[in-house]
């Protein structure tokens, strides 16, 4: 079998320093599956989870890094039909996207539109999907509601503030660490309406005067433990909540459910690699007629805009790391294959 160039962690499991480019087979499509030589691939914070050995990938998917990438059809498996050779492509995979070449089923890639780069589409899958799942799925964001995103400055909370616009909502507030952070969300196209420094305001305050004391019908949260009881406070009457990382901490030792029962509360966890392939088909499936085609890069006039931090050379995979452990970016960080 032949071999193929990836980024792999030694001995499983470490800090920066353990990423380095190797060599391991190159997969061979399956049944259903496509074979992409990848392009560009995007950075999410799973990444750095897995390679610190806190967030193993499901079972059965490699234990090479990476969810989200953009690429050129290569093979494709028996009963593959509306793939072939040379076509262009985005894609969401469980693993495996830091390599050279991926395989993934067949309805886990959807055509790059002409108008996006390489890294542009990389910046796509899992980013916009997540957004997608967490606010449009699961948030049931309607015309006219108010909403929050917390961690805003990174590629799911751009994504999430600007289907909150595209989708109606009325005031979208951000919250994020610096200012620098949340000026550039106020002045970005389809942006923040509002934004908040959680680490110098309090938001459930902010919140309050903004709503004039209805609170906000969706909260996308990320951080968990620091932010449980005010994200409860913020939230209007049958408010819904999607949790979707845990940065500051799993558990909240004392908390009152009284406003859960009378505010009618809807709190909801929510991930992705884990989910099954009939549930991510459909999801993608409705993610590409509902918004895909409203996507443009940063440059563009799309509703949509993807916004990228920094491109890096995958051979600078240890810098790229570096830049999203010290929570650097506004927007998505890409690394290339070159």
């Amino acid at each position: 079998m032949s071999r193929m160039r990836a980024i792999l962690v030694r001995n499983g499991a470490g800090g920066i320093e353990s990423l380095y480019l190797g060599e391991v087979q190159k997969p061979v499509p399956s049944a259903g599956e496509v074979l992409v030589k990848i392009k560009a691939f995007g950075l999410n914070r799973m990444d750095i989870s897995q390679r610190q050995g806190k967030y193993p990938p499901p079972h059965g998917v490699t234990d090479i890094l990476g969810v989200e990438f953009s690429g050129v059809v290569t093979e494709v498996g028996s009963g593959v039909t509306q793939w072939t050779p040379d076509d262009e492509v985005l894609g969401l995979a469980g693993g495996g996207a830091y390599a050279e070449f991926i395989k993934v089923p067949d309805t886990h890639v959807v055509r790059k539109p002409s108008h996006l780069s390489w890294t542009e589409a990389a910046s796509i899958p899992e980013n916009w999907l997540t957004a997608f799942q967490a606010l449009v799925v699961i948030g049931q964001v309607k015309e006219k509601e108010d909403v929050m995103v917390h961690a805003a400055a990174s590629g799911v909370g751009v994504s999430a503030i600007q289907l909150a616009r595209f989708y109606g909502a009325n005031h979208v507030i951000a919250t994020a660490s610096t200012k620098e952070k949340l000026d550039w969300l106020l002045s970005l196209p389809g942006g923040a309406t509002h934004a908040v420094n959680y680490k110098t305001q309090d938001f459930a305050e902010e919140v309050k005067k903004i709503t004039i004391g209805k609170g906000v019908d969706v909260v996308i949260d990320f951080v968990g433990q620091s932010h449980w009881e005010k994200n409860i406070t913020s939230l209007a009457t049958d408010g819904r909540m999607t949790m979707l990382s845990l940065l500051s901490g799993a558990e909240v030792s004392n908390f009152n459910l009284i406003p859960l029962l009378y505010k009618r509360l809807h709190i909801q966890g929510s991930t992705l690699r884990a989910r099954s392939v009939p549930y991510q088909t459909d999801l993608i499936n409705r993610f590409k007629t509902d918004v895909l085609d409203h996507i443009t890069g940063s440059a563009g006039d799309g509703k949509l805009r993807t916004y990228i931090h920094k491109v890096y050379p995958w051979t600078d995979i240890q810098d790229a790391h570096k830049e999203m452990e010290e929570n650097k970016n506004c927007g998505k960080i890409i690394a290339e294959v070159v």
